[in-house]
């Protein structure tokens, strides 16, 4: 007798995943490659890897595939090395910040042409830093870690152990030891497990890279060690949005903060990918960076015309950009002198004049304030380091202004505003 069928439950089609558009993980020095896995070093050289793309992938990204995707920073999927899947995707809205036109601004330096501000205070831990951890977290998880870990001066602690908390990933975080109070309970509340070292950034990052290597911590991503050729390509999509948010257009010139370089490197990468893809015209840009004057090594090494970065011992108030030997220092410096950019160090005195300055000329920026303190501080760290006396070496067509003249008088309207 014939057996009758038994019913069986409908179930939709997932609509077809693109695959990772990423073939390799790619020497920057020698070019030699390797499998796509946690590894950041190069076997033959020591130089640092990172991910190499199949061009014909990125060709294929248009346009329409973008603007049909959410609005995050996984709209740029296609030119990313995970994520593709969006059940796989640790997404907690990060990108599409605001890209502020700064015509007072513009008007107080003497620029003819608009000034724009990328506001990455907006992401959900008030730093950029949530573009790249999103990123080496989702690909912390394909590759099989269950816990992730960094070493960091504050916002990518926040970020971390934020994102970790989403998921229920566990965490930790290891920062130098003196690290402002403030910076630590933001971090804390997450529920990571805080290590303190005495020392500074790079005594703190030397230490994960030698703990990466442990049987102990042989489940642990370091976001900033195995798994940094993943989170450096989250930076780039700082580059597609501020493409994007112009129309589709390139900016002529762009102006970042440099602590270990990386988001600089990135955003110069994320431009030509737009180009080489075809989704912008292609045309010329110059890079531009800056660095605090009391952590500057790859902006001396430009003044001096040195190929080597040579490392420093931090000071300064921008501590956030304290990174005395910066990972991706020769990068930065080529990408500049390809681009025909310019680096410059920025003291102290003038972060703060450009703090005060940003805040009365930029819409979106308020007052340091106790409810709005991490948006401050974020804009200050990230963005303020690179305005005042970098944007002033742009071309433009007003005379240079006297700087310490400015910065004295930025100082007086602060004391008159904010009194002690």
């Amino acid at each position: 007798m014939r057996r009758k069928a038994s019913p069986m439950t409908a179930v939709l089609d997932r609509p077809a995943v693109p695959a990772s558009p990423a073939s390799a993980l790619v020497c920057r020095n020698c070019s030699a490659r390797y499998p796509l896995g946690a590894q950041h070093a190069c076997l033959e050289c020591f130089g640092p890897l990172e991910i190499g793309y199949d061009p014909a992938a990125l060709a294929g990204v248009s346009r329409a595939d973008i603007i049909a995707g959410p609005h995050s920073i996984w709209r740029y999927a296609g030119f990313l090395p995970v994520g593709q899947d969006p059940l796989t995707r640790v997404d907690s809205s990060t990108g599409m910040t605001p890209l502020i036109r700064a015509d007072r601004l513009a008007d107080e330096l003497g620029f003819t042409a608009p000034v724009w501000i990328k506001d990455d205070s907006a992401n959900p831990t008030h730093s950029f830093k949530d573009r790249v951890v999103s990123v080496a977290i989702t690909a912390a998880r394909e590759l099989g870690f269950d816990r992730i870990a960094c070493a960091s001066t504050g916002n990518l602690a926040n970020s971390v152990a934020a994102h970790a908390a989403r998921i229920g990933m566990r965490s930790i975080i290891f920062i130098p030891s003196d690290l402002e109070p403030a910076k630590v309970i933001q971090t804390a509340v997450y529920g990571a497990t805080l290590v303190g070292i005495d020392g500074s950034y790079d005594d703190v990052n030397r230490l994960c890279s030698e703990l990466s290597e442990l049987d102990e911590f042989e489940s642990t991503a370091f976001v900033n060690v195995n798994v940094r050729p993943y989170y450096a390509e989250g930076s780039k999509t700082l580059g597609f949005e501020v493409a994007e948010q112009l129309g589709w257009r390139l900016p002529a010139q762009i102006v970042a903060p440099m602590a270990s370089g990386s988001l600089l490197t990135k955003v110069h990468k994320a431009f030509r990918e737009l180009s080489s893809a075809g989704l912008v015209s292609r045309s010329s840009w110059r890079v531009f960076g800056a660095q605090s004057a009391g952590c500057s090594p790859i902006a001396t090494a430009f003044e001096n015309g040195w190929d080597v970065v040579r490392p420093v011992k931090p000071t300064g108030i921008a501590k956030s950009l304290n990174i005395g030997s910066p990972a991706d220092g020769p990068y930065a410096l080529d990408a500049v002198r390809r681009t025909g950019g310019a680096m410059a160090q920025v003291t102290d005195d003038e972060i703060r004049a450009a703090a005060i300055q940003f805040v009365r000329k930029v819409s979106g920026f308020s007052k340091p304030s106790k409810t709005n303190e991490p948006a401050f501080l974020a804009a200050i760290d990230q963005i303020t380091a690179a305005s005042k006396t970098l944007l002033d070496s742009l071309e433009t067509n007003a005379p240079p202004k006297n700087r310490e003249e400015e910065a004295a008088k930025a100082r007086a309207r602060a004391a008159e505003r904010f009194p002690t």
